[in-house]
């Protein structure tokens, strides 16, 4: 066992968050902005890349380490909260928004994980995370929201996020399954994944749900989500007001854009 042992709870139902307990010198990292409160023993401390490089590595490996993250979007920082006291004392971790928290024993999953570039919440120190390169370059480039992937390798505690419902499929050797893009979540490293284009030029064009689905192939698990970040973020888009002026709510104008629009 190479990285921190820890010990969690996740607490909420749909929008929750994660107690992590903390032995003395153990130590939890998280992206910046994930933590909700801890005990006063807890160091917290912000560091260049994920943590898990070890005291042997330059500090080039660490600079290629945190770049990596920045193709994902994420920052080149995280923060590790650290147990300098005593005794037992706990780290608090929430969600960013409405949905659920997904634990991951990746010692259980072959020390691997898969998983979109924003759905990382924090892990256990010594967990490295990483970008999934893709052999095929189109699948980086051209996979619609979130399709650059991230890599957790490590047999500790990590722990995701994902908006709405969240659905656990356990696929075998052969089956296949095609999903929407933003909805996957993550998935097993033994999954094959893929894109494939929507049929139809119709279906492309006023479908509104991408020119671009993933293929899934087992065996393995596979994690789905019902409500993608950047979908609730585009209907709230939609929603609001323009600036300087009302949608149209209330009058007998914005009750037509409404209906035409299928709010009602």
């Amino acid at each position: 066992m190479k990285n921190h042992e820890i010990d969690y709870k996740v607490y909420g139902d749909d929008i929750q968050y994660v107690e992590v307990e903390l032995d003395p010198d153990e130590t939890v990292i998280s992206e910046a902005g994930s933590m909700m409160m801890i005990n006063p023993s807890i160091q917290m401390e912000t560091i260049f890349g994920d943590g898990a490089s070890t005291g042997g590595s330059g500090f080039m490996d660490k600079i290629f380490a945190a770049g990596r993250r920045t193709l994902t979007g994420e920052s080149l920082f995280m923060t590790t909260f650290t147990n300098k006291g005593k005794s037992k004392e706990h780290v608090y971790l929430a969600a960013p928004y409405p949905g659920k928290i997904i634990p991951i024993d990746l010692n259980r999953v072959g020390g691997e994980f898969i998983c979109q570039k924003d759905a990382f919440l924090g892990a256990a120190k010594g967990v490295s995370v990483g970008i999934a390169m893709q052999k095929k370059i189109g699948v980086g480039f051209f996979g619609g929201e979130g399709f650059i992937m991230q890599r957790l390798t490590g047999d500790g505690m990590a722990f995701i996020h994902a908006g709405g419902a969240i659905i656990k499929k356990d696929l075998k050797a052969g089956e296949v399954l095609q999903v929407d893009t933003g909805c996957l979540v993550g998935m097993t490293s033994s999954v094959k994944y893929d894109l494939e284009r929507v049929p139809g030029i119709k279906t492309k064009l006023f479908g509104g749900e991408g020119v671009w689905f993933a293929r899934l192939e087992g065996p393995g698990t596979v994690f789905i989500q019902s409500l993608p970040f950047s979908r609730l973020a585009s209907r709230v888009f939609a929603a609001a007001p323009a600036t300087g002026a009302n949608r149209g709510e209330g009058s007998s104008l914005g009750g037509l854009f409404d209906m035409l629009g299928g709010d009602n």
